[in-house]
């Protein structure tokens, strides 16, 4: 189904006069939709966690730089998968988005692309993704495949919990663990606290995103840690992002960091704990931009960590 109505087609949460929007032709906007193409800060946090990895491997390994050609297949891997993953979750989600003010407009909701097309979709991203990770050595591969099964729960979870971000923080830090693995071709305790502290990670930044849905979640009966903690929420932030700082604290000692991983560190926990100062709950667009603005945490931690593999390895 088509339409010729540019306000039909609009998402309400994407930027405005964004490159799908301007760019692409009018049947291929509904799959770059649903692969959020129009909206890549998903992509831009599900990158971090396997770049801080590969990074820490890296420099432990000897390294002075993080391998170019691993990071751009990360990049690769993150924009695809995290495409086939929101493909999946729209699949389901297509009667809840019918209901939510945000999500109404979505492809699948709004009658531009039917459920099977939408599968179809999804398949191909997830096959672009497989031949991706078939560039990594054979434990990453499984590895990678592992990453599947959270992948696959998480959509169900808000339909029986409050705490889907949970599942949510498993399935997107797993890049965590990856980034160490394509480096050693197994996993140690620096990749497992990386990977913990990513999880807590996610479950922060993505409670402050769902503050923007509270209301229409509760109206229909859908859970999430915004709902479960509502006016104690900064108290979450707060002990989800100190606990990360202090796992990959722990990661950066047992790795035998020198002092320019802990100034990116610093700077990073500095990011998140202004993020619980200015949160409100009730302020959307402060919500959205709070969420958004987790990407630049995200390189914070990363330039600190390139600079700690140059300077040791000199």
């Amino acid at each position: 189904m088509s339409t010729s109505d540019p306000h039909a087609s609009s998402i309400p949460d994407a930027q405005s006069g964004n490159w799908v929007d301007r760019f692409l032709p009018a049947w291929v906007k509904p799959y770059a939709q649903l692969a959020r193409w129009d909206r890549p800060i998903g992509w831009r946090l599900l990158l971090p966690p396997c770049w801080w990895s590969l990074a820490l491997a890296s420099g432990v390994h000897g390294d002075r730089f993080p391998s170019p050609l691993y990071l751009l297949l990360f990049l690769m891997g993150a924009v695809v998968m995290r495409g086939a993953g929101c493909t999946y979750n729209d699949i389901l989600d297509r009667d809840i988005d019918a209901q939510v003010a945000r999500t109404r407009a979505r492809p699948i909701p709004s009658g531009r692309v039917s459920a099977k097309a939408a599968a179809a979709f999804m398949v191909a991203q997830a096959l672009v993704g497989l031949g991706i990770l078939l560039c990594f050595n054979p434990f990453s591969v499984l590895l990678g495949i592992a990453s599947l099964i959270p992948v696959a729960i998480y959509p169900f979870m808000k339909r029986i919990t409050n705490y889907p971000q949970v599942m949510l923080g498993l399935a997107f830090s797993w890049g965590g663990l990856m980034g160490w693995a394509v480096v050693f071709g197994d996993l140690s305790l620096p990749a497992v606290l990386i990977y913990v502290a990513s999880v807590l990670w996610t479950i922060g930044y993505d409670t402050i995103y769902a503050h923007q849905d509270r209301e229409d979640d509760a109206l229909i009966g859908m859970g999430s840690t915004a709902q479960a903690f509502a006016e104690t929420t900064p108290k979450l932030l707060t002990v989800c992002y100190g606990l990360a700082v202090v796992l990959i604290g722990g990661a950066m000692v047992d790795a035998q960091c020198g002092f320019a991983a802990f100034v990116g560190l610093a700077a990073f926990a500095r990011h998140l704990f202004w993020q619980v100062e200015r949160f409100d709950k009730d302020n959307p667009d402060l919500c959205l931009m709070l969420f958004k603005s987790n990407r630049w945490a995200g390189w914070l931690l990363f330039a600190g960590l390139v600079a700690d593999g140059y300077l040791r390895n000199m």
